[in-house]
């Protein structure tokens, strides 16, 4: 039978101190009749206090008791515990047998345990303390106590015992591991256990007792842990013992196999907190190789005075551990002799981070018009490399690019896990990483992988947090476009990911629109090179009136007919600009109904036959269409009513309706897979005046915001 430890106020008990004596005799003492039950109060060290009536009038410790008995004779009172002390005897009368044996096996596991921190305490013959705790991780392992404590204070003693002894041998180090490896498998190591198991981790990483020990603790930290914050401790041997497999002679093919084992070997990890707890792990590591450089930011070049300069070398702090030196006369003079633009480069070094930077003269009279500006620069802001840029290189030690190497392929390793890759992603938003390691090229260009991983994924919970969080704050899609310090392969991952987000309809035009505020010149160019992505991108630009600047468009229309894909593609838009003019000069029918169980081809092809630049009312309810008809719905200027009850149409088509229909005026879309994502779009419609979304996912909050806006 399993019982729950005694705790503090939990006994509830009649209590008798008497003299070494018969218990005939106390029965027939003037105690029997002032017999009554109290609470009976435990202290850390201590069993019993004094009682309301005075008759314990000191708390009895632990090491002071000398023996626990269960009183078993004949005419012994009922489920009475016999507490044998110096100079007399308790008393415990329980309610039931069950309450009296849970404070029999209570009191003999405190009494025990005390007397294992007393003797441990002191160790004097190493054998003799490894045989103690054994025996104490037996005696934890057979008790009937079922509590969290009974396998958490053996460990707590060898913790204690391990941190007051540092010299102990190597097989001394491993004996002790074994012999509390049993009680391991349930309970998490305290923080100074942690330390003794990260120092044999980083100093016999290929010890069988990493493998043999250490694997199942690590992943059950992984799978129960919630929050690395209360337990940094955890999160650091985690990280020791992942940097130990990595030094077998397998290394990543070790670390690999044990990623897998966490994940699982289905579709599917069971374990949720997983993903997570390994992310956490890589995001300390890596952010662990640029600490010394993180940590004399305040004495040394920030990145916004490396930008600028660091001309007013005067007005910096005093003993800077960090050196900041320059080229010498000849060199520069050389440099301006081949081009006037160049400045001498700049160096910042440390013992263990090196960093370059060159730059012209154009990019730092840019950069002095902000000299006056004291607020900080954003992350990317930081890091970008404008066509005049500069260009930074960051190296670290042996053992911090082993570290580094080791944590970017893990995250490499979890993106290639689609059902772990939403969550990634979203870890990864907003950038977690310091600016030191954006700046640095191994890093950035190691990390590519995971970020192509999320452009290739067609799923938009994965592919929109390439986006920044909100306005103004520069993600991973800013960080490798061109421009950007991690932009390394003439914008194809750029490409890559315009092309996956304008895929899915995310915010085409405000897309669109932002990609000619701030990216038209590298679209341009990738455009020039015969990229298809980017000259649909420029197509759609003039199709949807994105710019407005003459000289800007006729420049879009010289790259579009500087290539074949491009002068075709322009010539494709011409002809529908034509065919457009045309249907609204036409006219055509002003009302139209399309069959039931019709398809998005049997829309496009009816829509391509005629003249429809007058139709008002069109009727899709009860067919087959699905989102993608919205590309031709939005040729028709004059639409003001469209219904769609029980289509396929959903929240990519809404969107697209939302940014180009703006006479509409009644939508109906009962019975459409539409949800709140979708429905939003709608609020920018100020002509839509009546609008059905009966037997849809809306929900409530989502239909209090769209009565605001319509």
């Amino acid at each position: 039978m399993r019982y729950k430890l005694l705790q503090e106020g939990d006994i509830q008990v009649c209590v008798i101190r008497h003299p070494r004596t018969f218990l005939s005799k106390i029965l027939t003492s003037k105690f029997l009749r002032r017999w009554e039950p109290h609470h009976l109060t435990l202290a850390d060290n201590s069993v019993a206090s004094a009682t309301p009536t005075g008759y314990m009038e000191n708390s009895i410790s632990y090491s002071a008791i000398e023996d626990v008995q269960l009183l078993s004779w004949e005419n012994a009172p009922k489920y009475c515990l016999q507490l044998t002390i110096p100079g007399g005897t308790v008393l415990l009368q329980a309610a039931n047998s069950y309450l009296r044996d849970q404070w029999f096996h209570s009191l003999q596991w405190k009494k025990k345990i005390y007397k294992y921190k007393k003797v441990l305490s002191n160790p004097s013959r190493w054998d003799v303390v490894l045989k103690e705790i054994r025996t104490l991780v037996d005696m934890a392992l057979t008790s009937p106590l079922q509590d969290d404590s009974i396998h958490q204070a053996p460990l707590e003693i060898v913790s204690k015992l391990l941190s007051e002894n540092n010299n102990l041998t190597t097989q001394d180090h491993e004996s002790i591991i074994v012999a509390i490896a049993p009680l391991l498998e349930n309970n998490h190591p305290p923080p100074d256990l942690c330390e003794f198991f990260c120092k044999h981790c980083r100093e016999r990483p290929r010890s069988m007792v990493v493998i043999e020990v250490f694997t199942p603790v690590v992943q059950r930290i992984l799978k129960h842990n919630m929050d690395f914050g209360k337990c940094p401790r955890l999160r650091l041997f985690t990280q020791e013992y992942i940097l130990a497999l990595n030094e077998l002679n397998a290394g990543m093919e070790v670390v690999k196999k044990f990623i897998h084992s966490m994940h699982g070997p289905t579709g599917q990890c069971p374990h949720p907190r997983v993903l997570p707890n390994l992310v956490a792990v890589c995001l300390a590591a890596i952010y662990s190789c640029y600490e010394e450089f993180i940590n004399s930011r305040d004495n040394s070049p920030s990145l916004k005075e490396i930008r600028n300069g660091c001309q007013q070398q005067c007005d910096r702090k005093p003993n800077l551990p960090l050196r900041l030196l320059h080229t010498s006369p000849d060199l520069v003079s050389q440099e301006a002799t081949l081009t006037e633009s160049r400045l001498k480069p700049v160096i910042v070094t440390s013992n263990e981070i090196h960093v370059e930077v060159e730059r012209n003269n154009t990019a730092n009279q840019k950069m002095t018009a902000n000299v006056g500006n004291d607020s900080e620069p954003n992350l990317i802001d930081c890091l970008m490399v404008s066509p005049t840029c500069s260009t930074m290189s960051i190296e670290l030690s042996a053992q911090a690019d082993r570290i580094l190497g080791c944590y970017v392929e893990i995250l490499k390793m979890l993106s290639d896990y689609d059902d772990w890759r939403p969550a990634l992603a979203s870890l990864l938003q907003p950038i977690p990483f310091p600016k030191e390691a954006l700046a640095h090229e191994k890093f950035t260009k190691e990390l590519k992988y995971v970020i192509q991983r999320f452009a290739e994924d067609p799923r938009q919970e994965v592919h929109s947090c390439l986006l920044s969080v909100r306005a103004g704050k520069d993600g991973w899609f800013q960080l490798y476009s061109p421009g950007g310090v991690a932009c390394d392969d003439d914008g194809e991952l750029f490409a890559s990911m315009v092309h996956i987000l304008m895929g899915s309809c995310y915010k085409t035009k405000k897309f669109l629109l932002s990609l000619a505020e701030n990216k038209l010149g590298p679209c341009m160019l990738l455009a020039l090179r015969g990229n298809q992505t980017m000259v649909e991108i420029l197509c759609l630009m003039l199709e949807y009136n994105i710019i407005d600047n003459n000289d800007t468009q006729l420049q879009i229309i010289s790259t579009l007919e500087s290539t074949d894909v491009g002068k075709r593609m322009y010539e494709q838009l011409c002809d529908r600009q034509r065919e457009l003019k045309e249907l609204q000069r036409k006219g055509g029918p002003t009302r139209l109904t399309l069959p039931s169980k019709s398809t998005d081809a049997d829309l496009a092809r009816l829509l391509s036959s005629g003249s429809f630049g007058n139709l008002e009312n069109l009727s899709l309810a009860f067919t087959n269409v699905t989102s993608a008809c919205a590309e031709h719905l939005i040729k028709l200027p004059s639409l003001k009513q469209l219904n769609l009850w029980s289509t396929q149409f959903g929240d990519a088509g809404l969107r697209l309706l939302s940014e180009h229909l703006t006479m509409l005026q009644v939508l109906n879309l009962c019975e459409t897979p539409v949800t709140d994502a979708g429905l939003l779009a709608l609020s920018s419609m100020k002509s839509l005046c009546s609008l059905n979304m009966n037997s849809t996912k809306l929900s409530a909050d989502t239909y209090e915001d769209l009565k605001v806006f319509l």
